[in-house]
């Protein structure tokens, strides 16, 4: 697993703008490279951002949207078109606006979709869909994500992994129901650690001085279990982007001057 790297932005704004800038880029590089390009996305208010800076820039045209594949990390477990869904902040952030391959936008199921209130069912039928596309170059259950996006919360909980809950414990499945979760809706679906350090690179969100102590704490050396967010590793880089506020408990030691 790569070491984490720290960018940090004046604010969240410009942090936002920036991630997007360099979401661009790295879809652009894997198309050119493979063809094709999977990258994870996350909700919250920092990965909608990233969304909408992504729907204002001039150079979101040089991504092929049609060779894209869309996957996400969490998702509440509520039914289609809840305006708490991930999926439905980010149709509205940004999918509605470019000219996306249906078929490639791999949403995680509804509670009234075909598994019904069945969370289990639905966590192993979105399992079950990242493994079709997995291609033998990719040696395990989910495709290799170019990038998977992640926002931390202020308790340090990465997707629907909450710290001592079960699912940090997870090192078999790749997706996983979540009962019982501290941050409402109560029943979610969440990759697993084991499937988020499949991804390449994998970027974790965080601004606002909300977020200072949580990233304090997983950059500190805490563990997985106390600390999800120190789990979540890619497997060529691992990068913290984050605004003044969020960076405010960490010593400067551990980031370039340059990068503010």
């Amino acid at each position: 697993m790569s070491t984490p790297q720290l960018v940090v932005h004046r604010d969240k704004a410009l942090m936002a703008q920036a991630a997007a800038a360099r979401l661009i880029t790295r879809i652009v590089d894997a198309q050119a490279s493979t063809g094709s390009a999977n990258v994870v996305l996350t909700g919250g208010r920092n990965g909608n951002g990233v969304l909408a800076a992504l729907a204002a820039a001039p150079a979101r045209d040089a991504i092929d949207w049609g060779r894209l594949d869309l996957w996400w990390g969490d998702e509440r477990f509520l039914p289609e078109g809840d305006p708490e869904r991930n999926v439905t902040q980010a149709r509205k952030a940004l999918l509605d606006a470019v000219p996306l391959d249906a078929e490639r936008v791999h949403v995680m199921p509804a509670s009234d979709g075909p598994y019904g209130t069945d969370v289990e069912a639905a966590a192993e039928a979105y399992a079950e869909e990242l493994a079709r596309a997995a291609g033998p170059q990719n040696h395990g259950a989910v495709p290799v994500f170019d990038v998977l996006m992640l926002g931390v919360g202020p308790d340090t909980h990465v997707a629907s992994l909450f710290p001592e809950h079960p699912g940090v414990r997870e090192t078999e499945r790749t997706v996983i129901g979540v009962h019982g979760s501290p941050k409402p809706p109560p029943t979610r679906i969440s990759l697993t650690l084991p499937a988020i350090r499949s991804a390449r690179e994998v970027w974790l969100l965080a601004a606002g001085e909300d977020k200072a102590n949580a990233v304090a704490m997983a950059l500190s050396g805490a563990g997985e279990i106390q600390a999800p967010a120190a789990g979540a590793r890619g497997r060529a880089r691992t990068l913290w982007l984050l605004d003044e506020a969020a960076a405010a408990q960490l010593p400067r030691s551990l980031y370039p001057p340059a990068s503010a």
